[in-house]
Formats: structure tokens, C-alpha cells, sequence
């Protein structure tokens, strides 16, 4: 059954932020927690963790916003509001977007990463022009990936943060 639902938190961002990745939208389980990626089997805390070789942050919003700032990564989702039913990126209907510029302005992104085919094709059709940017595809950390995250491939695609943040200890 389909529902229009608002997007419920702000972005995690400072002015320290080197790069900005994008889900498509909070899922059900993700509203529930109060934090992205909130599932308990999504493992974008567990990439994150294995990419920066750190350890990995427990599930509350603190630890996991305290992670990403320390490591100099914004986060938030593409979609504002939209009609969805349940946690399906392939049910979205009546996307508004959120607004990057004035975010992107306010700190020092470098790059964007959008997580999910879903999440990259909306940010390219509705967002890229206004942000002044392009999106990078990287594989979902969602546990309906789960196929594809065994694949030597998804890490690989994950490396591609990397290089905007590797200088991050020297500014």
C-alpha cells in the first residue's frame, strides 16, 4: 500500500565534509530506528568501517554520525517526499527532491556517491543540475543486494571514496 512520507531528518554534514553519498530514501525499518541505513542488515556501517579501516560504530545515530564526521562523509538521500510502498526503491512514485546546492556550498564536497541504481538515476534526473554535480554509482549496502555484495567487484566500487578522503588528516 502506497504512502506519502517526508523525508524525516536533516543531512549529516559539517564543514569538514569531503564527500556526500546518497540513499534513495529512509526505508521503513530506517524511520523506525531514527537513522539512515538503520536495518539491521544493511552493512554501510560495516563498508564504511572496512574501506577506512576503522572499527565498526554502533548502530545508534551518534556513533554513526560521530563515524562519518570524523571521516570528513555527509550523508542523506536524494528523494525529500515521495509516495512509497513499504521499502521498494522500484515503487517510488512522485519524487520531489531534496536541494544539494546550498549544502554542497556550506562545506567542502568534493565528490557525490549515490548508493542503489535507484538512488543514482533519480539524483541524475532531478538533482544533478541544481547541485552543479554528477553522482557516483556505488553498489546498495541494502540486504536486498546481498547477491551482489559477495562479489569481489562490490568493495572494489566502494574504493572509489577513497581518494577524496585519503588527504583528510593533513587539512
Amino acid at each position: 500500500m502506497f504512502s506519502e512520507v517526508t523525508h524525516p531528518w536533516p543531512p549529516v554534514c559539517d564543514e569538514h565534509s569531503r564527500i556526500l553519498i546518497l540513499g534513495t530514501f529512509p526505508s521503513p525499518k530506517s524511520r523506525e530506528v531514527g537513522f539512515y541505513y538503520g536495518h539491521p542488515q544493511n552493512i554501510f556501517r560495516q563498508t564504511l568501517a572496512e574501506l577506512l579501516n576503522e572499527p565498526i560504530p554502533d548502530r545508534d545515530r551518534a556513533s554513526v554520525a560521530a563515524f562519518l564526521l570524523r571521516n570528513r562523509v555527509a550523508l542523506w538521500d536524494v528523494i525529500h517526499s515521495c509516495e512509497i510502498d513499504g521499502a521498494s526503491d522500484r515503487s517510488i512514485r512522485n519524487p520531489k527532491p531534496n536541494r544539494f546546492r546550498p549544502l554542497i556550498d556550506r562545506t567542502d564536497i568534493a565528490a557525490i556517491f549515490t548508493t542503489g541504481r535507484k538512488a543514482t538515476e533519480l539524483f541524475t534526473e532531478l538533482c544533478a543540475e541544481e547541485a552543479g554535480m554528477e553522482a557516483v554509482y556505488l553498489p546498495s549496502t541494502s540486504p536486498a543486494n546481498r547477491a551482489s555484495q559477495a562479489k569481489p567487484s562490490f568493495m572494489e566500487q566502494w574504493t572509489r571514496i577513497l581518494p577524496y578522503l585519503t588527504d583528510c588528516s593533513a587539512d
